[in-house]
């Protein structure tokens, strides 16, 4: 699905996503990555959904953002309960939805002003 554009110039915005990759700025993604309006971690995890770590949560915790989206593939599952503890003790909100969803969700509250990070699992 192609994603249209809001008022974001020169921050990344999704711009296309499909059954396994998604599109920051026209540029295609099929691994696993962070998107932060100024810059992307591509190297976050090589983690598949059932083998995250407290480390992998323990990097989203430290992540200067107000908003995580957790896109955790083409269906929304939930971390292990022990996974989140890193984020409840940092006070940061994880919101966490299937990887269209969050793609959607990143660029509204982009578009809003917000701070927002969007983590991609893919598998």
């Amino acid at each position: 699905m192609k994603l249209h554009r809001t008022q974001t110039a020169g921050q990344n915005t999704f711009t296309a996503y499909g059954e396994s990759y998604v599109s920051v700025n026209a540029i295609q993604y099929s691994s696993n990555l962070i998107v932060f309006p100024d810059r992307l971690i591509t190297d976050w995890t090589m983690a598949c959904f059932e083998t995250l770590s407290l480390g992998d949560f323990e990097l989203l915790a430290a992540l200067e953002t107000e908003i995580i989206l957790f896109g955790t593939g083409d269906q929304l599952r939930f971390p292990r309960p022990e996974l989140m503890r890193p984020l409840i003790q940092a006070q940061k909100g994880l919101e966490v939805m299937d990887i269209h969803a969050a793609c959607r969700t990143y660029n509204i509250l982009l578009s809003e002003g917000r701070n927002v990070a969007a983590a991609l699992i893919f598998s």
